[in-house]
């Protein structure tokens, strides 16, 4: 499917579909679309709503502090931006850090990325593709057996547990209160899933509220709590006692160390046994729904991550890399640190450059909020009817790689990772891909399946598998490395700041669970000069730069065709399946909180 990647190529006449807000997303969102006579999308407004202020602020503060406050970027992304500010702090001051705290960085980085996946799956992006109250109509033993089928090894199978279910799923309807699955388009024709499909994996949703909380005690185990744990500059917080005995967090001992791999091994069950089958059954039922590839088989962007040795980029676990135009034979190599690679414009974004035309890499980017509203907007500042798209439209900048807009996030790892030949990933597709295929009676190959919504959802999941199986490893390299005598988790050489050089730069990067996410940090005098986050909403959510080029969530959209058009399930599949975070692409305050502007919402 060709897929318009640029203003040129879009339509924005017929009818214009607004969908504000976008919900179970992190943070505002608003979308408009243009759909044709046949209801099919032919040009699409993506706009980050929300003004805040994280990053200005630490103009000024102590490098070793700034963890703490970018940490609260964002509240589901726990601890990943505090991994990649440490991470940028450290570049800059050339600090490395023990080889403990690598791992143990790893299993909370792991633990945060397999509690993000399940949730974004289960909580904010199944009810797009399950009907809840279809569950009613469902026979329980019918049900069983689909589990059976589906998934032989789950305990939780027989019939009369799915009847319990269904007889909670009940009391909601009759009560008149949906709870959590309120406000649905349920007679929407979009949704197929037969009504034992349905009542599975709402089954499914409530045992992963279950999962979800008990992954995360492996948070408070080495960062003391959860959300936002504690880091530091040098390592982590944690001291280890193997012999020791203590609360979660101090120290670290056996005792809570086999609490971890029991956490574990608990997610490695839930993601085998439930999170990957119920993803790929549900792909085999909505086989013909390959729409919202946009960027991503097109232009894709992974920074790598899971260094097996550390500071060793050549041994991520995922390679990093850019691939263009679809390319797959070509991964570009990725510089965070050159100002020709990555540059940030706001051509159409609510911030002013002196001369908004130019980018800015981020060791000289700029926070200015410019907020006006363009000449063909209908309606008022405080009562947007349709944006106009032509002029200035949202809070997010427009982030670009060597001039290209570019996907980022599990789909693109996996892309860039398959392309690369790297033979875990590539199992991974192959496997899952003929297990569609034999579902379906299709023949897809990787390219045609992955760059898609489907692909995008499934590649989540693949992900979560390889970070719990990958823990396990981890957490034995560590408990050997401890029982060898090495119970360091800190560098601290470095600490003073009459150790610094009187200027230093640096540049963290990770990849959070929504894709490539980047610190960069000026430090000067010991304090810091300049803060600038670039994240991977930044990158997906950005609007229009100034060659006319548009951003993977409205690329994304493009040649979607939609049932009813005023019930925007075919809308909220695609974006759902980015995980958007609004709150940590749009921020901004003046270092000293003054007002800057005045923003009025209802």
């Amino acid at each position: 499917m060709n897929t318009p990647m640029n203003t040129k190529d879009l339509d924005n006449s017929g009818r214009r579909i607004v969908v504000d807000p976008v919900t179970r997303i992190e943070g505002h969102m608003r979308c408009e679309v243009n759909v044709d006579d046949n209801n099919i999308i032919r040009n699409a407004v993506s706009t980050g709503t929300m003004w805040r202020g994280l990053e200005v602020i630490l103009k000024g503060r102590d490098p070793r502090d700034a963890w703490a406050f970018v940490e609260r970027i964002c509240g589901v992304c726990t601890g990943t931006h505090a991994l990649t500010s440490v991470r940028a702090v450290e570049d800059a001051l050339g600090i490395q850090i023990p080889l403990n705290a690598h791992l143990i960085r790893h299993l909370m980085d792991k633990t945060l990325q397999a509690h993000d996946h399940i949730v974004h799956f289960y909580h904010l992006h199944a009810l797009d593709w399950i009907n809840p109250v279809n569950a009613l109509k469902a026979d329980p033993v019918g049900t069983s057996e689909l589990q059976k089928m589906v998934s032989p090894h789950h305990p939780k199978s027989s019939p009369g547990y799915f009847k319990d279910v269904q007889t909670r799923l009940k009391k909601f309807v009759e009560t008149g209160q949906l709870g959590l699955f309120a406000n649905g388009y349920w007679d929407n024709p979009a949704y197929k899933l037969p009504a034992e499909a349905d009542l599975m994996a709402v089954a499914h949703y409530l045992e992963a509220l279950d999962m979800q909380k008990e992954i995360v005690k492996i948070h408070t185990i080495f960062g003391g709590k959860n959300p936002h744990p504690n880091f530091m500059v040098g390592g982590v917080a944690c001291a280890i006692n193997i012999d020791g005995v203590g609360a979660s967090g101090a120290p670290v001992n056996m005792t809570s160390l086999n609490f971890v791999l029991q956490r574990i091994k608990e997610a490695q069950a839930f993601t085998d046994n439930v999170y990957l089958p119920d993803v790929l059954a549900i792909a085999g039922l909505y086989k013909d729904w390959l729409y919202g590839g946009g960027l991503a088989s097109k232009n894709v962007l992974a920074y790598g991550t899971y260094q097996k040795v550390p500071y060793d980029p050549t041994s991520n676990l995922l390679p990093g890399g850019a691939i263009i135009n679809g390319n797959w034979d070509e991964v570009h190599e990725v510089d965070v640190r050159d100002p020709e690679q990555i540059k940030e414009f706001v051509d159409h974004s609510w911030y002013t450059y002196e001369g908004d035309k130019k980018g800015l890499h981020p060791w000289d980017g700029e926070t200015e909020p410019k907020f006006e509203l363009g000449p063909n907007t209908v309606g008022s500042r405080t009562n947007i009817k349709e944006i106009d798209e032509g002029a200035k439209y949202s809070w997010i900048k427009a982030p670009r790689w060597r001039g290209h807009a570019m996907e980022v996030g599990p789909l693109a790892r996996y892309i860039i990772a398959y392309a690369s030949g790297n033979d875990y990933v590539q199992d991974q597709v192959d496997r899952a891909l003929g297990t569609f295929n034999q579902n379906t009676g299709l023949a897809l190959t990787v390219k045609q399946f992955l760059p898609s919504t489907l692909g995008r959802t499934l590649a989540r999941a693949m992900e979560c598998k390889l970070c719990v199986d990958t823990m396990i490893d981890d957490w034995h390299q560590l408990v050997g490395n401890i029982k060898n005598g090495d119970s360091s988790t800190a560098n601290v050489e470095k600490w003073d700041p009459a150790s610094w050089p009187k200027e230093a730069i640096g540049v963290g990067t990770n990849e959070a669970p929504r894709g490539a996410l980047g610190h960069w940090i000026k430090i000067k005098d010991g304090k810091i000069e300049n803060y600038q986050a670039i994240v991977p909403t930044t990158w997906n959510g950005s609007p229009r730069d100034g060659e006319g080029n548009i951003g993977a969530f409205e690329a994304a959209l493009m040649n979607t065709p939609m049932e009813r058009p005023d019930e925007p399930v075919e809308i909220l599949r695609t974006l759902h399946s980015f995980d958007p975070c609004l709150a940590c692409s749009t921020h901004v305050m003046s270092e000293d909180g003054q007002e800057l502007t005045k923003v009025k919402i209802r």
